[in-house]
């Protein structure tokens, strides 16, 4: 990785440095049967510079925030990196978001505008300015923007993620953030400027955004990506069908497509897998099934993925791979550094040019993530004399939907709002060898109906936030301090009951 890092800089032109070269190549296809939408590199650009002018005619200035609410199409890339190319700060968030939660996040976010596709929540009574889809794809029409150049430190764009409180928090990230995924390119995809990389996530996931858009065109290869509304059940016959080279999943969706028959992948290297353990039952099925390995990583929100395997040089089974290239990572103990092959917290360096700046408006949390140079996790790992990093599980009670981190906090608060219910608490569960899913335990005088409860939660939350079981028990198992003692209902949970 390179240090110093380059200034001036520009994160969209960084991505978009190949658009000249490869002005023809593919860039983009947008996957919907055997007719894609293909966008060119040389398009691309042009329709990104020409937004980027558009949105600086609307009177924004640099440092203002843009929020997205936007689906899987062209437009989502067209705003982020329009927004960057003028020092606007673009901020993707779930287009599965309630009212509820968009109205609280927009409050904290104090966004300049709103951008957004319909069907998809907005704000509550919010007066912030809301430009329209079309009011978007009207804006590449003018003349193209020049990037803005300037120090690669300075804030890029805003990410939100769950807190353990509950509450979602911004996450600021700089321009040079895109200069650590650098190392991913050999330390994790083995990808090249002939690829075709297919993701199965929602753009506003920075592991979508990263590996399936970003990456692929700062060396010039071509990102498809699924319309909105397919399955994963179908995805592996656009795999085939559009001979993608790479895919990348959470490990939810290849389990998905296993459960079906997968057409042969001739054209298909190797899988890639984020957001959440990957189980090894998963990947030997994955193998037997296609004859290729999926190549896992480990991150997060805060500083992208930094240990991983590669096709040069695999995960050995059950650990997480090493530190890519360039990328330092330890794991800490209460007195510092801890012995190799004893447990502690991954950590990565502080000077990491894929760490966040910090959490938004709040130096206090930032502060309290950082020791002695390092910016911990909050995972549990530990390293063997080799640097391969084996994963232990988290150190606090956060849990994972399908990659996205979820608070159990803000589940619970959802929940304390139906009728009848006493008292609640979720965690996640594991109801097969290779499957978990969020479970709320509640407490009232007698069952309460389970399709009622889970209505209750899809009006509040986003999908991917709600409970798929619920259990009546006789109390929530608590510690003198009244902490919920999730570990005990973890425990507890009987694995035959089948998750809804």
């Amino acid at each position: 990785m390179c240090d110093p890092r380059p200034a001036p800089f520009n994160l969209a032109a960084h991505v978009l440095s190949q658009a000249s070269a490869r002005s023809d190549a593919p860039a983009l296809c947008i996957l919907s049967g055997t007719d894609p939408e293909t966008w060119s590199f040389g398009r691309l650009e042009r329709t990104v510079r020409g937004a980027a002018t558009g949105l600086r005619n609307l009177g924004l200035e640099p440092g203002d925030r843009i929020l997205m609410r936007l689906d899987n199409t062209v437009d989502f890339p067209v705003l982020y990196l329009a927004a960057l190319a003028v020092d606007l700060i673009p901020v993707p968030t779930s287009a599965q978001l309630t009212v509820a939660e968009i109205t609280a996040l927009a409050a904290a976010l104090r966004p300049r505008l709103t951008v957004a596709a319909p069907g998809i929540a907005l704000p509550d009574a919010g007066r912030t300015p809301v430009l329209t889809l079309a009011g978007l794809r009207d804006l590449s029409d003018n003349p193209p923007a020049d990037y803005a150049m300037g120090n690669p430190e300075r804030p890029g764009y805003i990410v939100f993620t769950s807190g353990t409180s509950g509450k979602p928090r911004g996450v600021v990230h700089a321009h040079r953030a895109i200069l650590a995924r650098r190392a991913m390119v050999t330390g994790w995809y083995g990808l090249c400027d002939r690829d075709r990389m297919l993701h199965a996530g929602a753009l506003n996931w920075t592991y979508t955004l990263g590996t399936g858009l970003l990456d692929p065109w700062t060396v010039g290869a071509t990102a498809l990506v699924p319309a909105p509304g397919t399955r994963p059940r179908d995805i592996a016959a656009l795999l085939a069908l559009h001979g993608a080279t790479l895919f990348a999943a959470a490990p939810g969706v290849y389990r998905q497509m296993l459960r079906g028959s997968l057409p042969p992948l001739p054209a298909l290297r190797h899988g890639l897998s984020a957001g959440e353990k990957l189980p090894e039952a998963t990947r030997a099925a994955w193998q037997r099934a296609t004859g290729t390995d999926i190549h896992e990583a480990f991150g997060m929100s805060e500083c992208s993925t930094f240990l991983s395997g590669n096709p040069v040089a695999p995960a050995l089974p059950g650990t997480l791979g090493r530190a890519q290239p360039g990328r330092r990572v330890s794991i800490r103990g209460d007195d510092g550094e801890a012995v190799p092959g004893t447990s502690g917290t991954i950590a990565v360096s502080a000077e990491d040019p894929g760490l966040m700046l910090g959490y938004l408006d709040d130096p206090a949390a930032t502060q309290e993530r950082m020791r002695d140079g390092w910016f911990l996790t909050g995972d549990i790992g530990a390293m063997d004399p080799d640097g391969t990093v084996r994963y232990l599980g988290r150190d606090d009670d956060m849990m994972n939907a399908g990659g996205f981190r979820v608070s159990p906090v803000e589940v619970e608060q959802a929940l304390a709002e139906f009728p009848g219910l006493e008292d609640a608490a979720v965690v996640e569960v594991t109801v097969t060898d290779d499957t978990s899913v969020i479970a709320a335990f509640y407490t009232a005088s007698a069952d309460l109906d389970d399709v009622a409860l889970a209505n209750h939660c899809a009006g509040r939350l986003a999908r991917y936030k709600c409970p798929r079981l619920f259990r009546r028990i006789d109390g929530i198992p608590s510690a003198a301090n009244g902490k919920v003692i999730r570990r005990a209902l973890r425990e507890s949970f009987d694995k035959r009951i089948p998750p809804r």
